[in-house]
């Protein structure tokens, strides 16, 4: 139910509203001058914001996010809005027997600037100031008292902020009362809350927004009102929340889907790893052979088969900066940097600023991770036989056994159109791109490595792949920004789940650490391949198949991510997490608490397939032996 601006609201569209709430259906009705009222669905809650006569930039968003809110334009009178906030209030009493209305406005600007020049502080290094304003003894204390300890845990710029409560008999000099008398209030059953804000989103000078600051307390006040929202429903009415999460929006906007399409379509105009990968790994190794390894090989990439420019004019034309919802905001913002990063690096590839692009993407190795590296390279020794076998696939067997892997799963879900291919402008190896597995013409996979390498890639990689193309988001099959890590852990912890993590395998994961560390501190590519065979005792091939990984493209450091991400995902599974929720497309670690949120607000559906060796013998147990908790070298302790 929408509204033309500037138009007078009737009493025809107010009964329209409690129409549509007593049916259970959505209202969002633009009110004259800007004002808005939306309701995702009936709540026994509304957020309130008043536009007051002065200039107060980005305090509306903080209300924007949420499943109900009404924006009063600042030329809106008692007998203009009251009668609407009047049916609202009624109509959701009856419904919940209770219902909360919770206004926020800003302190003034003088406090920011105050603090300013007490603290000699950028406005934006200020902390977060909340005030918490209810009147009388009735008061709902217990959602005051959560408010208040959520509130607490908001913080910029890691400075917690304060809280103050004041329920005093005078309180509420900013409220509703020019809109709703006290008395009308306690007659229809209502709790209003007061909640200020200290506005420092933006300039107090010159009235300035600092965009990243609002998207920050947007996310941490929702999250505190949504847990506030819980306690009253749970306390103040007849309704049970499942999840703080579920009181948040579920509708998708027809403008958030069209930002989600082009940023999908941006993100599938290139192939990110192939652009990257030499087209000439086989020949340069020969050529680094004949120089008898003294010499950094060359090495040639596909043509860039895109418009830079002009595919950065597009993805900056896509107004992210638009969505209300502050978790659908965060994942398409941190995608669009990624994506404007990625395609920086293509246009670096061959150069020195490769690598500063690659650190920025796929972040920078801790010391915890490169202890672990080192501790795994002198614990397993290189001469474990496990990985190898006078059996072997060649490129063309492992197809069918993968085509076959892949019918399995297309069988339950007809969207699943993988195919495997044998690739002739790839020497070796082994790579999902755009949905589809793409294999080396000379690669040869051992028997022992068979199973795992299928569920590395089909079971992991293509399954979150075709899981996400389904959900409602595109993004989720393309990948959230930092995907990378937490996949890539997922998959190798697959391998072990299946009985094949080998020893050979955790020490080559070990190494591109290394070598990604090398890289990082200025060794050249011949330096790193003699550490890895004199000191690590690698094979020269396998060697220079490692360094080469690390030194393409002008230095990628991807390769961290394997072992980066395996410790991420013991750690999850440690603290007592599950998988499930992870296979609903390719997101990060950080993404998880949003994939919860999205499922709680049944703006995403659960998995449409999980892997195949779930159902394997001996799997659940290992599982269950990892949610006690097991770090890397255990997972093959035992083993010879």
């Amino acid at each position: 139910m929408t509204q033309a601006p500037n138009l007078p609201l009737t009493k025809g569209d107010i009964q329209e509203v409690r129409k549509r709430l007593e049916a259970g259906q959505s209202v969002r009705t633009e009110l004259p001058e800007g004002g808005m009222i939306y309701m995702d669905r009936p709540l026994p809650f509304l957020c309130v914001y008043r536009e007051p006569p002065h200039n107060d930039l980005g305090t509306r968003a903080l209300v924007q996010g949420e499943a109900a809110y009404l924006v009063v334009p600042q030329s809106a009178t008692k007998k203009e809005i009251g009668p609407l906030v009047e049916t609202i209030v009624k109509t959701l009493r009856n419904r919940f027997n209770g219902f909360l209305i919770v206004e926020i406005w800003s302190s003034a600007d003088s406090d920011v600037q105050a603090a300013f020049a007490e603290s000699e502080m950028e406005p934006t290094e200020l902390r977060p100031n909340f005030s918490i304003v209810a009147r009388g003894p009735n008061a709902p204390m217990r959602t005051i008292e959560t408010l208040r300890r959520q509130l607490e845990r908001v913080t910029y710029l890691k400075q917690h902020s304060t809280v103050h409560v004041d329920t005093s008999s005078d309180a509420f000099a900013g409220s509703l009362t020019t809109l709703l008398t006290s008395n009308s209030l306690r007659q229809w059953g209502s709790e209003v809350i007061g909640l200020s804000v200290r506005p420092i989103y933006r300039n107090p000078q010159t009235g300035e927004l600092y965009p990243a600051v609002i998207r920050s307390l947007k996310r941490s006040i929702g999250r505190a009102l949504k847990q506030a929202f819980f306690t009253f429903s749970k306390t103040h009415t007849n309704t049970t929340p499942e999840h703080f999460y579920s009181l948040g929006r579920r509708t998708i906007f027809k403008s958030v889907k069209m930002i989600d399409r082009r940023l999908n379509e941006i993100s599938k105009s290139f192939s990110f790893l192939l652009q990257v990968t030499p087209v000439n790994a086989d020949a340069a190794w020969e050529e680094f052979k004949r120089g008898r390894f003294e010499s950094e090989p060359r090495y040639y990439y596909r043509p860039l088969s895109i418009d830079a420019t002009e595919l950065k004019r597009q993805l900056f034309s896509i107004p992210t900066g638009s969505i209300e919802d502050p978790t659908l905001g965060e994942l398409f913002h941190q995608r669009q940097d990624e994506l404007d990063r990625k395609i920086t690096m293509l246009c670096d590839i061959g150069t020195k600023r490769f690598v500063l692009g690659s650190r920025q993407v796929y972040g920078e190795i801790n010391t915890d991770l490169l202890v672990l590296a080192r501790n795994l390279l002198e614990h397993i020794s290189p001469r474990s036989g496990e990985d190898r076998s006078k059996r072997e696939l060649d490129a063309f067997a492992f197809a069918e056994r993968a085509t076959q892997e892949i019918e399995y799963y297309r069988a339950q879900l007809p969207e699943f159109a993988a195919e495997a291919i044998v690739r002739e402008d790839m020497y070796s190896g082994l790579m999902c791109s755009d949905g589809h597995l793409l294999i080396g013409r000379e690669t040869r996979i051992p028997h022992s490595r068979v199973e795992a390498l299928l569920q590395h890639e089909v079971g992991t990689h293509l399954l979150t792949y075709y899981n996400g193309l389904v959900e409602p988001f595109q993004l989720l099959h393309t990948g959230l920004a930092g995907y990378d890590s937490l996949q890539e852990g997922i998959a190798v912890l697959t391998e072990y789940l299946v009985g094949g993590l080998s020893r050979p395998r955790l020490r080559l994961l070990a190494a591109r650490v290394v070598a990604v560390q090398m890289l990082l501190s200025g060794a050249n590519f011949v330096e790193t391949f003699r550490t890895l065979t004199k000191q690590y005792g690698f094979r020269r091939r396998t060697a220079y198949t490692i360094t080469m990984r690390i030194f393409r493209g002008g230095g990628f450091t991807k390769d961290a991510v394997y072992l980066r991400g395996l410790v991420e995902i013991l750690d999850y599974l440690g603290d007592g997490g599950k998988l499930d929720p992870l296979f609903v497309g390719k997101i990060a670690s950080e993404h998880i608490r949003f994939i919860r949120e999205l499922l709680h607000r049944r703006m995403i559906e659960p998995p449409a397939l999980l892997p195949r060796y779930l159902q394997m013998p001996g799997v659940q147990g290992r599982l269950e032996k990892l949610g006690a908790g097991m770090s890397v070298l255990e997972l093959i302790k035992g083993k010879t």
